[in-house]
């Protein structure tokens, strides 16, 4: 969850980019580069394509920031972007990826930690599962986002972000089972 004083300081850098202060918007850029990437390589699985996703993501973001409404939600509207750039480039094969039969329905939490240690088996864990549970993991767990915020992201209900992170927490769990099995 992003605490009161990241969210303020956003809004101040949102500002500042506005009035295109010197620096702002390297500013910007450098806060939140690292985290676009880690983002967009979960995403695209060529580290040269998500290079360019960022790249477009980023003269989105400059050219649209002006635009932005609430200077509150910024990270969202950077994932946002991100996500849709990373989705337009990758929209023949991600149309024909199976589709996620989401349950309807709230999932209820019933208290089993979600925790490894081994960040190195993790990673590869979440390369070994579909695009969107890796990217609803990705979201809440490394990126820090609420439901509501990760909903914002994928432009869907917080219902189908609580059963997406559940059927993806299953499937990476099968899946580092079944690397320590090996």
């Amino acid at each position: 969850m992003i605490t009161d004083r990241e969210r303020i300081y956003n809004e101040l850098l949102v500002l500042r980019c506005r009035r295109r202060e010197d620096g702002a918007m390297e500013e910007l850029v450098h806060r939140w580069e690292k985290r676009l990437f880690y983002y967009i390589r979960r995403l695209v699985s060529d580290e040269e394509d998500a290079c360019d996703v960022l790249q477009e993501t980023w003269l989105k973001a400059i050219r649209g920031i002006a635009t932005l409404r609430d200077p509150g939600i910024l990270p969202m509207w950077l994932y946002r972007i991100a996500r849709n750039t990373a989705m337009s480039r990758l929209r023949g094969r991600y149309a024909d990826k199976a589709v996620i039969e989401d349950e309807p329905g709230e999932i209820p939490d019933n208290g089993d930690s979600f925790t490894f240690e081994d960040a190195e088996q993790v990673h590869y864990g979440l390369s070994r599962i579909s695009l969107p549970h890796r990217e609803v993991l990705t979201l809440y767990f490394l990126e820090d986002l609420s439901v509501d915020e990760i909903a914002e992201v994928l432009g869907v209900a917080s219902g189908t972000v609580k059963s997406r992170l559940h059927f993806a927490k299953k499937a990476l769990r099968a899946v580092l089972e079944q690397e320590a099995v090996r």
